[in-house]
């Protein structure tokens, strides 16, 4: 049997390794500080930015090891393949920052460098002008308004005839019994008139549901009393 010693890591020398892990180090953080940066959401999570840094660190790693060998590539899918993942992405936006830093970290592994500066800095940069000046952005008020009233009698009318006065548009998406059918949940969407509050349309229902539950949902804010 043959028990001979075999190390691969001489088809890449010391220098590749130190500047494959430190550039794509200093990439991916760059591109965490820009995820901090524009985040607007109460969901950010300091975890998983900084799985970030990790990632596209261990992407270029792995694009080391594989080279241009195909069997070694397939093997690592294979490995990976059995890898799962029960964290929900909380956003859209986050899943292509951890694209973004994975192609970062595999153009690094690859040893494409000014590919992988270039690219990082393009696109956080085009991050930044989005978050600056807000592109895309629809201004529109849209809420969810819901309203518990006593199942014994019809309040919708009454209920409808705030939302008229209140509203430029709304709309009755579901209606449900609760607490052993005692009460009774309507939901609308609506988009509330210029220059009314959510405490407005609060305030107007609670005089027509006697004082039950009402809420506004508006994105993540919710006033609820």
């Amino acid at each position: 049997m043959d028990f001979s010693f075999q190390d691969l890591s001489g088809t890449f020398s010391v220098a590749d390794i130190a500047i494959a892990m430190a550039l794509s180090f200093v990439l991916s953080a760059m591109i965490g500080w820009v995820y901090r940066a524009t985040h607007r959401n109460v969901s950010y999570s300091q975890s998983y930015v900084q799985t970030l840094v990790i990632l596209g660190m261990l992407i270029s790693l792995i694009m080391l090891v594989v080279g241009s060998n195909i069997a070694r590539a397939f093997a690592l899918v294979g490995a990976l393949s059995v890898v799962r993942f029960r964290n929900a992405i909380k956003e859209t936006r986050d899943v292509g920052f951890v694209f973004l830093v994975m192609g970062i970290g595999m153009a690094v592994g690859t040893r494409f460098y000014v590919l992988a500066v270039v690219a990082a800095v393009a696109i956080s940069l085009i991050i930044m002008i989005m978050h600056r000046f807000n592109w895309f952005q629809l201004n529109v008020r849209r809420q969810v308004v819901k309203v518990q009233v006593p199942s014994d009698e019809d309040y919708t009318h009454a209920i409808q005839d705030v939302l008229v006065r209140h509203t430029d548009e709304f709309e009755l998406v579901s209606m449900e019994s609760i607490r052993a059918g005692a009460l009774l949940e309507l939901m609308y969407t609506v988009k509330i008139k210029k220059g009314r509050e959510p405490a407005d349309v609060i305030a107007a229902l609670r005089e027509r549901n006697h004082g039950q539950s009402v809420t506004v949902l508006t994105g993540y804010d919710q006033t609820d009393l």
